[in-house]
């Protein structure tokens, strides 16, 4: 089968011929049917992640199709699936206790196993996927696995979001437009932050009630202009020093702040103003992955109608060109996300 191989961080992937994957006792093989290209998968192209070595297929982001089940498998051939990022043992006290996505006995294909930049992926513990709707296509839902499933459960699982209340986001990249569309549809107020005037109106015209260009002066300060005191979530969507900071100091007091973005590599440790957490009482709460429990409740709101994803996909490619989109995260992006729908080219 053709895949797309790290070999050389920094460089284009290799499309090579590999050797069909093998199925997995507990588990599925998929056929598949699109894939994302996601900030996550950059940080291991470029070497910053530390579990990604040359030779990785990378992709996290899949929608497939069962092609062959092990005989303890959930699903059945023919089955159209959605996978979260994070494959939890189901076992252990962290998934009896609802907390999968904090599984000690994870699976990760895209980062340590081989991933779906490739026309077929092996899905142990596939309890963990999710059939896909009728009405939801696999390009759509590709982009649910990572960004779109980290998004809904930083808002609703952790910073707990109430409508009415003011959310910041920071960075308007997959998760930051995941983070707005969803919290839009849970009737908070949205204030998108990025450098890149095409993305914030971009932004604007799905629906976010405000826009800040961080080129612009301080961001925070513009923030609590806006919202007359400082907004009560903020989700911190990219990962680095001066977002997060930003984040942190756009709250009013008792905010809640969400790290979303991955600190990994030369951004895991920073230098943070906690000085402001500790005068205004904020909460601050790191978020990875969903809990696969969580699937019904975000595709019930997709399949609803209460928020349309559609427009977090800007460009359909082929495999060949998933090196490019990697490339191009090493600077602003434009607008939406790419996902790999050609497996031939």
């Amino acid at each position: 089968m053709r895949a797309a191989v790290l070999r050389e961080y920094n460089k284009d992937l290799s499309i090579e011929d590999v050797p069909f994957p093998e199925c997995p006792e507990d588990g599925v093989v998929l056929k598949v049917l699109a894939c994302g290209v996601c900030r996550s998968d950059w940080h291991g192209w470029s070497g910053e992640h530390p579990r990604v070595k040359p030779g990785q297929i990378g992709g996290h982001e899949y929608c497939g199709e069962v092609v062959e089940a092990g005989p303890r498998a959930t699903y059945k051939l023919g089955d159209v699936l959605v996978a979260p990022f994070i494959l939890a043992c189901g076992t252990c006290p962290s998934c009896q206790s609802g907390h999968q996505n904090t599984c000690p006995n994870q699976r990760l294909p895209g980062f340590v196993e081989p991933g779906a930049f490739a026309e077929y992926v092996a899905v142990p513990f596939d309890h963990n996927l999710a059939r896909l709707p009728e009405m939801l296509s696999p390009t759509v839902a590709a982009g649910l696995g990572c960004r779109v499933t980290t998004s809904w459960h930083a808002l609703t699982g952790r910073a707990d979001v109430k409508a009415g209340e003011w959310l910041a986001v920071h960075g308007t990249g997959g998760i930051g437009l995941s983070a707005m569309l969803l919290g839009k549809a849970i009737g908070a107020r949205v204030i998108v932050v990025d450098v890149v005037q095409e993305k914030l109106d971009h932004a604007l015209g799905l629906g976010a009630d405000a826009a800040v260009n961080a080129r612009d002066g301080d961001v925070a300060e513009q923030i609590r202009e806006i919202t007359k005191g400082g907004a009560h979530v903020s989700v911190e969507a990219l990962g680095i020093e001066a977002t997060t900071n930003a984040s942190i100091d756009c709250l009013r007091p008792l905010g809640r702040h969400v790290q979303v973005g991955m600190p990994v590599g030369h951004t895991a440790f920073m230098n943070i103003n906690m000085n402001g957490v500790y005068m205004k009482n904020l909460a601050l709460y790191g978020t990875r992955g969903m809990p696969s429990w969580r699937y019904p409740s975000l595709l019930d709101l997709i399949t609803s109608g209460a928020v349309d994803m559609s427009p977090l996909i800007a460009r359909e490619i082929a495999l060949s060109q998933t090196g490019a989109e990697l490339a191009a995260f090493n600077g602003p992006t434009p607008p939406g996300v790419a996902v790999i729908t050609d497996f031939t080219a």
